[in-house]
């Protein structure tokens, strides 16, 4: 199906917003009237600007409290609105929104309210243009899909028909299904928008917290299915009020906006792109520093070895068990210190990986390889981390281990000709393997991420939770695989000034964070100091055996128990944008110890600059 996409979903100028929307890939947009007015470009050159673009022009919008007025007042609209039409030929559209009236001069009678749009059609028709009526959720006497349509039906104008709004019909809890009763070619245009489900007012909801489909909590997939059965044969189109969406860069909020129609259309059955392909686990990630000398001393004290060095690139392979953390020294592309600049994911099928990826608008990034190193491809995360799709010592598929040189060692290792790693797994405090990431988000596209692991690399998101900070509130969403073997949280923090700061974390696995914790310090490595009242309080909410609270608090060690299990877990002071943390899971447990984050990021801001 075409897509087209409201003005007023992307920030910027008109002309911003146009480009923007042709770069993603739509068909079409929906011209917001302030756009409009706000334009030093006449009707004819946006016209001739969209036509240049290869967009169409699918709608205007809107116009508001028409109908069911008193006679002079509505004289003076049906003025008003042949003004818009005779703007609508010269903008090359033939069909504009009519909002359903929340005039205080408007009164409850529908058959007062089908005749004016009966007129209003009319008036319509000898330009040319069509009349879409929609209910808004907080309409003065008409707030709902199905009361609108009784009123356009009777009516009975062949310009006249209905809009139909995801969020007005969801967000209200009506029942979509009645969708089907209206006739396909009498639904004149059909607007689209997720939400988070909240308990607020509903007018603030719609104008503050839309967001696209996939992103919140309405069954969007559904009501199009509905539309879809009725015949509907028009574009869909997104229309999104969102506070961030407002002042992020209208390119990538673009891209995103497609990516979601383009989810939309295959949870729907309307499109089969290539199937989902969802990742097994972490292969490495990947950490890029201009001087490798404060790493290597914080890797080294958590127990991983320099096992390889890469053939031809100055990138060092760190392991322990199934951990493995590369370290590429770039003292030019990466002067600001230690960053997570690379993850590698492991998939049952890497070029299907890609292939889903680049058809859901993450091209694959230009990368220089030589001739002998393996054919690795990487798409570029909304954060800017580089995703790698991986098959790791599998017979018969390109492995990126093959890369490196095996550098002498004790043997402890699991090195890269190696497929066991026995010796550390039975080691007390040995690191197992990567347990989770932590990404802190650019603060205007927390949402699009999640869409993009989700879509892009086929993990569930779980719930969103706030946890304290300092200085706000820091919104944290985990997305995993079905057995949690790939764990991600995304996090982002109280506002744009902030994000800057805040550090992406690596969260090895151990079978005993007490050996670790204790050969961490031995070897050097410099815990986060926990304030010695949060194992006061430790001692108050659980009930531990004698002295574990004292061992705790002597190593750094946080704790925390849900109905599956227990976590244990500590964390390495900051080096540059990164900091380590090592966890031991028993007896199933899901969470991230989220109980404790507002302790770990009270002690981490405590150790900024200025702040000692």
């Amino acid at each position: 199906m075409r897509t087209s996409i409201a003005t007023v979903s992307l920030s910027g100028s008109l002309t911003e917003k146009l480009t923007a929307a042709a770069s993603a890939g739509f068909d079409g947009v929906e011209i917001f009237e302030n756009d409009l007015l706000a334009s030093p470009l006449t009707p004819e050159e946006i016209r001739a600007r969209t036509a240049d673009l290869g967009l169409t022009i699918d709608l205007y919008q809107p116009m508001r409290d028409i109908e069911a007025v008193p006679p002079q007042e509505f004289e003076r609209n049906l003025r008003r609105a042949q003004h818009k039409f005779r703007l609508m030929n010269r903008l090359g559209t033939d069909t504009v929104l009519v909002c359903s009236s929340v005039s205080p001069l408007a009164v409850d009678d529908d058959a007062l309210a089908a005749e004016h749009l009966h007129r209003l059609a009319e008036s319509a028709q000898e330009h040319g243009v069509r009349v879409a009526y929609e209910a808004l959720a907080w309409g003065r006497h008409v707030s709902t899909y199905d009361h609108a349509w009784r009123i356009v039906e009777a009516a009975g104008h062949p310009a006249l028909g209905t809009c139909l709004d995801s969020f007005h019909i969801l967000a209200r809890g009506s029942d979509p299904k009645g969708i089907e009763n209206i006739p396909g070619e009498k639904i004149f245009f059909l607007q689209l928008a997720d939400a988070p489900l909240m308990a607020m007012d509903v007018l603030q909801w719609s104008r503050h917290y839309r967001c696209f489909p996939g992103q919140g909590g309405l069954d969007v997939t559904g009501l199009v299915r509905h539309v879809i059965n009725a015949g509907y044969p028009g574009p869909l189109s997104l229309e999104v009020f969102n506070d961030v969406f407002r002042q992020a860069d209208a390119g990538p909020t673009a891209v995103d906006a497609r990516r979601s129609l383009m989810l939309l259309q295959e949870a729907a059955g309307l499109t089969a792109p290539p199937a989902p392909v969802k990742t097994t686990g972490f292969a490495f990630a990947e950490l890029a520093t201009p001087d490798a000398g404060a790493v290597s001393a914080l890797l080294g004290a958590l127990g991983l070895e320099r096992a390889a060095r890469h053939r031809s690139k100055p990138v060092e392979l760190w392991q322990c068990g199934e951990a493995r953390i590369l370290v590429t020294t770039d003292p030019v592309r990466h002067r600001d210190g230690l960053a997570l600049a690379a993850l590698g994911l492991e998939s049952p099928d890497p070029a299907a990986a890609t292939a889903r990826a680049d058809s859901l608008l993450a091209p694959v990034l230009p990368r220089h390889r030589a001739p002998d190193d393996a054919p690795l491809d990487a798409v570029a995360a909304p954060d800017g981390v580089e995703i790698f799709f991986c098959a790791t010592d599998r017979e018969g598929l390109p492995n990126w281990r093959e890369d490196f040189t095996p550098l002498p060692g004790d043997g402890s290792g699991d090195g890269p000709g190696s497929r066991s790693g026995e010796h550390d797994r039975d080691r007390r405090g040995a690191v197992l393997r990567i347990d989770h990431l932590a990404l802190t988000q650019p603060w205007h596209q927390f949402d699009e991420a999640a869409l993009f692991h989700r879509t892009v690399l086929g993990l569930r998101p779980q719930e969103s939770v706030d946890v304290a900070d300092p200085y706000g509130l820091l919104r944290s969403r985990a997305v995993t695989n079905d057995d949690g073997r790939v764990r991600i949280a995304l996090g982002i923090g109280p506002g744009p000034a902030d994000d800057a700061g805040r550090a992406q974390h690596i969260a090895l696995a151990t079978n005993d964070v007490v050996a670790a914790a204790r050969a961490f310090q031995d070897a050097g490595g410099r815990p986060l100091p926990v304030p010695p009242n949060y194992y006061d309080d430790l001692a108050a909410r659980f009930e531990l055996a004698p002295g574990e609270a004292e061992t705790y608090r002597e190593l750094g060690i946080l704790y925390d128990r849900d109905e599956h299990g227990t976590f244990r877990h500590f964390y390495t002071e900051t080096v540059g944008r990164v900091f380590f943390e090592l966890v031991q899971r028993d007896g199933g447990y899901r969470g991230y110890g989220a109980q404790n984050a507002p302790v770990r990021l009270a002690a981490q801001h405590a150790l900024r600059p200025g702040r000692r």
